[in-house]
């Protein structure tokens, strides 16, 4: 995927869940327009790819998410003011030799 479909996000906003809360797990919450760039849907899983590590997500769209902006729960690669790269994975290519 190239760089301007796929530009870095900003992380605005860290959210931990405890146990017993009612949405808990990791998630990226981000405007539907951002999504749609990626061509990511709602309740899809996406790659977090930070400065430290990556993580799987499950997308959540939200029109009040700020455009370029995305508000993480549960994301432990991430933290406040970072970018951040939000990619859809690829499950068609696999890693390992189709042998005939």
């Amino acid at each position: 995927m190239n760089d301007t479909r796929n530009r870095p996000l900003r992380v605005e906003r860290l959210v931990a869940t405890r146990k017993g809360d009612a949405d808990r797990g990791p998630a990226v919450y981000m405007n539907p327009a951002d999504a749609r760039e990626r061509l990511l849907n709602e309740g899809e899983l996406a790659w977090i790819y930070g400065p430290r590590r990556h993580e799987l997500a499950t997308v959540v769209l939200r029109d009040d998410q700020k455009l370029g902006d995305i508000t993480l729960r549960d994301v432990l690669g991430a933290a406040p003011s970072e970018l951040v790269r939000v990619i859809k994975p690829d499950l068609d290519t696999r890693g390992r030799k189709v042998f005939a």
